[in-house]
């Protein structure tokens, strides 16, 4: 799977969208987001901290923004592991992407990987709510 911020962001989905068309069934789907979440670091009890902490999700998520040479990196985490699987395919999509791709970019992509339809609607809040702290960053970064 492609990793590098250095590929666009369609090049990152269209790898994601052939990974997921692997699978027959959305059990394992789940399975294989759950696995790409064991992937991201793990987090800090320093930033593990309520200034972090995404409001709106069902799960305990943080999101640590950090902007750097013009590029907005993330670290995220989560005490569910499916959480932390969508966490791992946003970071994927969007980390290491300057703000202007950020803000461009919308939360479609879900839409097209199949998510949108097999999420739960306090998931797919929780999935809006990180988004939505993306994009605050990138507001705050451009």
């Amino acid at each position: 799977m492609t990793l590098a911020a250095t590929s666009s962001i369609e090049a990152v989905v269209t790898d994601l969208e052939e990974g997921f068309s692997l699978f027959d069934d959305w059990e394992d789907r789940y399975r294989y987001l759950m696995e790409m979440g064991r992937e991201l670091p793990v987090l800090t009890p320093e930033e593990m901290v309520e200034a972090n902490r995404v409001s709106g999700c069902q799960s305990r998520v943080w999101l640590v923004p950090r902007l750097e040479a013009g590029r907005l990196h993330f670290r995220a985490g989560s005490d569910a592991a499916f959480v932390q699987g969508l966490l791992a395919l946003l970071m994927r999509v969007l980390n290491g992407r300057s703000a202007r791709e950020i803000l461009d970019t919308d939360a479609s992509f879900l839409t097209r990987l199949g998510l949108g339809e097999h999420l739960s609607l306090s998931r797919r809040n929780g999935v809006a709510a990180v988004l939505a702290r993306i994009q605050a960053a990138a507001r705050a970064a451009a």
